[in-house]
């Protein structure tokens, strides 16, 4: 049996593989260690965005999607797509704490209020809910 092999996992936050043109901050800078790494080294692109780590198609993804999947070694979906799945299967207007919170609601003649966040940002929170 041969020796262990040893592997580095390294998250840098921010670093990227982009386009290369005069956009992209990490093509124009002078990164000679990880230059080198890139070319010695065996490594591996990751997708970082939509269905790749649990969100919906095109939607960016952030640090804290990232390393949640990488973390769970699979694709963690996240709420947003619970949500959108949900909505659409019909398994929402199933939810047992929801049909108790209208049923106590009606049976009291009670208003039901909802708090959540509204925004476009699409990791926490959509508009379409």
């Amino acid at each position: 049996m041969s020796a262990p092999q040893k592997v580095v996992l390294m998250i840098l936050d921010g670093w990227g593989i982009g386009s290369g043109d005069g956009s992209d901050a990490i093509a124009t800078a002078r990164t000679p260690f990880m230059d080198g790494l890139a070319e010695g080294a065996p490594h591996a692109r990751l997708f970082t965005d939509g269905e790749h780590v649990g969100l919906p198609k095109g939607q960016m993804g952030n640090s804290e999607v990232g390393h949640l999947n990488i973390g769970a070694g699979r694709v963690v979906f996240q709420d947003l797509v619970r949500i959108d799945r949900a909505i659409a299967d019909g398994t929402l207007e199933q939810n047992p704490v929801l049909q108790e919170a209208f049923a106590q609601a009606r049976v009291e003649g009670r208003r039901l209020h909802f708090i959540g966040l509204v925004s476009d940002g699409g990791v926490h929170s959509h508009q379409d809910h």
